[in-house]
């Protein structure tokens, strides 16, 4: 008997339990907003439709289109509400038999949309209109669309509906053109943070900023996502919200991650970084996300190196003096090249069939971008200057050499010039080139004729010439000596095999006019070429004629052109001037141009 009791006891204390205990409601139903003040970074919107409602101007097809979770189907039943409100109304009536919702997820056939026009003509019994609010309106079918089509365009006054979708591009232009379109934005994490606090305050939970800020981060614009991650959080640490509890829930990359990776970067401390990198891996942060969370955290300390871009960085406040801090021990170069090695990495991730050693290697690079040793300058080299001072071996200073007698003089002047490519070309005896590559090229393959030309016109931009200008021979020419030449050159490029310079070079006789050579072609192509191979024909010209002042003078005429291009008539008349015996043999064999 005494058993019996206390099992009845025990009973009915849980029973009480149940009947005290408040059933819990989530969030983002709890805290819906019930006006247009409510809402949450749509202000463009609810003041639009406020001065719609209260000038008599709200139109009786109203699309509402936007990300998930930013308050479409909240407006549509604020809207429903305020329109049937007549001021005299309870606060707390919500108007049920006037606002109709519809599924179009699950509702999307002809026959749903048929139903629905039928009910259109029933004036409403309570309030002013009839409300339907027809969700995930693009999932409607293209036949169900067009059965829409002409109530919607044409409604009863007594009619408002209000479409909300996520994917307006999937919606038939006719129905677009018949609705007045609403565009929904992204909540800013400003704008979630800021709700966030106001509900913790309403539920008596303590909450870091930092904490709120990576809520309203994660949520990725939708208020919804961000109430029902600030639900699960709350469950897990109760009613005191740090930021260590949200990463660990969340399981997202704390800033912290970041700071101490870039500052490991900065002191070119390539072991710990990678020991630091198994960490993350340990815990079971997926690589990709970790190098994409790197280039996002380059460009946050970018942003912060200057203060009217600082504003640009979505942080808490305590996070943004870190990075405020941070930005000013690294270079904006050093952090540009950065974003460029993490997001080429963050692009070859997928694709790579050994995704750590990828990221291990991106990592290398970039702790290796501030070294003060040789790694800043050995890639220019084909054996880094490191090989030769592990041999022990001195580099011997290359000393400038004297110039032959026959030349010009037995010393060169201090005065450094930088001399043209043909100065270069022409008297490569007299140059002492001192090239220094101070930018990297774009890689080009060494078997195209394009990368060929690209490097040799490379090296002859990077070189500081010395030289003696003054003392060049600039002997007198003659136009024989001048064809002389430039029928040897010709006939030295047959022999390379040369065929079409040497073709282009022999259409036309030069003319010498003081030192100017001039050729004029009948067209441009003839030019360009010339042009291009115009540095060692003009060393070939001036080394053989011992003068240093020539120079080509090339045209384009027409005209001349003109003249090649002879008629049968004008080519028969030529042959007669050379030989007058072929108009006998016309003449005797009867024979036609």
């Amino acid at each position: 008997m005494v058993f019996e009791n206390a099992y009845l006891m025990v009973i009915l204390k849980f029973v009480i339990q149940y009947f005290l205990m408040e059933h819990f409601v989530v969030s983002a139903r709890k805290y819906r907003p019930q006006t247009f003040k409510d809402v949450v970074g749509q202000q463009a919107i609810t003041n639009t439709l406020l001065n719609a409602i209260e000038n008599n101007h709200l139109a009786q097809a109203l699309l509402f289109t936007g990300p998930r979770g930013v308050g479409k189907t909240t407006c549509a039943r604020i809207l429903a509400k305020m329109i049937n409100s007549d001021g005299n109304t309870k606060e707390d009536e919500d108007f049920a038999f006037n606002i109709f919702e519809l599924d179009a997820a699950s509702n999307n056939s002809v026959d749903d949309i048929r139903n629905l026009t039928d009910q259109v003509r029933i004036p409403p019994q309570v309030g002013k209109y009839k409300v339907y609010i027809i969700d995930e309106v693009h999932m409607l079918s293209q036949a169900a669309f067009n059965a829409f089509l002409k109530t919607l365009e044409e409604p009863p006054k007594h009619c408002i509906f209000i479409l909300a979708t996520t994917e307006k591009h999937k919606i038939i232009p006719t129905i677009l053109s018949r609705c007045q379109i609403f565009d929904f934005k992204r909540i800013t994490v400003k704008d979630a943070k800021k709700y966030l606090n106001y509900i913790a305050k309403e539920q008596d939970v303590k909450a870091e900023d930092d904490a709120l800020h990576i809520i309203a981060q994660k949520a990725d614009g939708a208020m919804r996502d961000a109430l029902s991650i600030f639900d699960r959080v709350v469950s897990f640490s109760g009613k005191n919200l740090t930021r260590q509890a949200v990463t660990e829930n969340l399981n997202v990359l704390d800033y912290e991650t970041y700071f101490t990776s870039t500052d490991l970067i900065l002191e070119n401390k390539i072991p710990e970084l990678l020991i630091h990198f198994n960490t993350v891996l340990s815990k079971g942060f997926d690589g990709h996300h970790y190098i994409a969370g790197l280039a996002s955290h380059f460009r946050d300390l970018l942003v912060c190196k200057n203060p009217s871009t600082i504003e640009l960085l979505e942080v808490g406040d305590d996070t943004k003096i870190k990075y405020i801090e941070q930005s000013q021990k690294s270079s904006q170069s050093f952090l540009i090249i950065g974003i460029d090695i993490a997001n080429d990495c963050d692009l070859k991730y997928k694709t790579s069939k050994n995704q750590r050693l990828l990221v291990e290697l991106a990592l290398m690079q970039l702790a290796s971008i501030t070294f003060d040793g040789e790694k800043k300058n050995s890639r220019h080299y084909i054996i880094p200057p490191s090989y030769f001072k592990s041999k022990g071996i001195t580099p011997i200073p290359v000393t400038k050499p004297e110039l032959n007698e026959t030349k010009v003089q037995t010393s060169i002047p201090t005065k450094e010039i930088k001399v043209k490519e043909e100065i270069v070309a022409e008297v490569p005896e007299l140059v002492i080139p001192k090239i220094s590559i101070n930018n990297p090229t774009k890689v080009t393959s060494g078997l195209s004729l394009k990368s060929i030309r690209e490097k040799k016109e490379h090296l002859i931009r990077q070189m500081d010439v010395v030289i003696d200008e003054e003392n060049l021979p600039k002997e007198p020419v003659t136009q024989e000596k001048l064809l002389e030449v430039w029928n040897g050159y010709i006939k030295m490029l047959h022999q390379k095999g040369e065929k079409i310079m040497a073709s282009i070079m022999e259409m036309e006789v030069p003319k010498l006019k003081g030192t100017t050579i001039c050729l004029t072609y009948s067209n441009n192509t003839s030019k360009i070429e010339l042009e291009r191979a115009q540095y060692p024909l003009l060393a070939h010209l001036r080394k053989l004629c011992k003068n240093f002042d020539l120079h080509l003078d090339i045209t384009v005429n027409e005209e001349v052109a003109k003249k090649y291009a002879f008629t049968p008539q004008e080519k028969y008349d030529k042959l007669k001037e050379k030989n007058e015996n072929i108009e006998l043999l016309k003449q005797t064999f009867g024979l036609d141009i």
